[in-house]
């Protein structure tokens, strides 16, 4: 039996420089990005909260609109913005769904604790501006803000959480235990007590949770044991689970079939 051991933790979670021309990825997005948000029919910058980045952008449906889809992006707590990913709205709003994309403050301005307030409160003041079914579904960090939403300490109260149907985490970061290991913690400041009050692997999912999480087979190893390790973990505490490993596919264009409506991500995000 040949045991494994994780000696290098920076390498286990870095994403672009293990991707062929992974550097050329954010020019990319933000280029998308302009040009959807150039043609869409879109409100722009919805205030959610008192500081700067607390802004949301929403895109609406060329129809009436079946319900919403909040999209949280990533960038491990401390990189990006929601101005990145407007393009990935395609997909839902192809479905009928109205789709909102907030900003939120960034670490090490704010702990990581702090960011998960700031997403509930934006998924908040969404969903009181519609009626029906909300979608969760977010990238990376964004994975793990999406399903920290659906721990018994989330941040919702209980009317916004009975509408959430869904929940689909993309190369979600779910335990954040490892990455106290990691250069990055200089800035995120991740301490033992918080990575167990914000890690949704350590924690109990809300009543009626569905959830599934969804990684790139060619994704760092990391990213898809900690993609398996919610889903199983949640399945185990009587939520409804799946575990997809998308073929040919790594962590920065897993999320990229967003924008394309029949693809398999999207029919699971919006079905």
């Amino acid at each position: 039996m040949l045991l494994q051991q994780i000696t290098d933790w920076d390498d286990a979670y870095a994403n672009g420089v293990n991707i062929p021309a992974g550097d050329e990825y954010p020019g990319k997005w933000t280029a998308l990005a302009e040009r959807f948000r150039a043609e869409a029919n879109a409100e722009l910058d919805i205030a959610y909260g008192p500081a700067e980045r607390n802004r949301v952008d929403l895109f609406h449906p060329e129809t009436a609109s079946r319900g919403l889809v909040v999209f949280v992006h990533g960038g491990y707590w401390r990189t990006f913005d929601k101005s990145y990913w407007s393009h990935l709205a395609a997909g839902p709003l192809a479905h009928g769904f109205t789709v909102a994309m907030p900003s939120y403050s960034l670490c090490p301005a704010v702990r990581i604790g702090e960011i998960v307030e700031e997403v509930g409160a934006a998924i908040t003041t969404v969903a009181g501006r519609f009626e029906g079914t909300i979608r969760l579904t977010g990238h990376s960090a964004g994975g793990h803000l999406v399903t920290r939403m659906l721990c018994r300490n989330t941040p919702l109260d209980a009317a916004v959480l009975d509408r959430i149907g869904r929940t689909v985490s993309i190369s979600g970061v779910h335990d954040l235990r490892p990455l106290i290991k990691t250069a990055m913690n200089e800035t995120l400041r991740i301490d033992r007590m918080e990575a167990l009050k914000e890690s949704p692997a350590l924690l109990e999912p809300v009543g009626d949770t569905r959830l599934v999480c969804w990684v790139g087979a060619g994704e760092r190893a990391e990213f898809i044991r900690q993609n398996a390790l919610l889903a199983s973990m949640w399945k185990g505490l009587g939520a409804a689970t799946a575990s997809i490993e998308e073929p040919d596919r790594h962590h920065f264009n897993v999320i990229e079939s967003l924008a394309e409506p029949d693809h398999p991500l999207t029919a699971t995000l919006c079905a």
